[in-house]
């Protein structure tokens, strides 16, 4: 017999080194770069408790001790309004978060690809579109559509959104 068949067959060694491997991995990860990041849920709950303890930590000579304890009041009634939503729904936080994420993501890449078209046409002028030529003869002081208003180019003009 060969020494495979001797041994009793675990099938699920392969699933337990996979986890120990992860575990292992983990735990290096929280060592070197600190705690992850809970869900949204959490964080939002965090962001909540921080943000009542350091409004309830600032006391300003201007408000009363009345103004104070009304601050104090709104804010147990925010938390109180906020928690039950969490418990709740927590997934629609982590969807909201991933759904900001997808935004911010859109929003770069529509700068960025702006910016280069920016400086590509600052670096070679000669491969500046219309409308960019059209806005630099419209900043010329000497323009005579201008006419020493400040007001840019008269009359209609193409508008490149590109």
């Amino acid at each position: 017999m060969s020494e495979a068949t001797d041994r009793p067959v675990d099938g699920d060694a392969w699933a337990d080194a996979c986890a120990e491997d992860l575990a292992e991995e983990k735990a290096r990860r929280r060592a070197q770069y600190g705690p992850q990041p809970g869900s949204a849920a959490e964080e939002l709950r965090k962001l909540v408790d921080a943000v009542a303890d350091k409004v309830s930590s600032l006391q300003s000579p201007l408000l009363g001790v009345a103004a104070q304890g009304a601050v104090q009041q709104a804010i147990r009634q925010a938390k109180s309004a906020v928690e039950p939503v969490i418990e709740r729904n927590p997934q629609v936080f982590d969807h909201l978060a991933a759904a900001g994420n997808e935004l911010l993501a859109a929003y770069r890449s529509a700068v960025e690809g702006q910016e280069s078209r920016w400086t590509r046409t600052a670096a070679d002028p000669s491969k500046a579109t219309p409308a960019a030529q059209a806005d630099k003869a419209a900043d010329d002081p000497s323009d005579p559509r201008d006419e020493g208003r400040g007001e840019g180019p008269s009359g209609t003009e193409r508008i490149d959104l590109d």
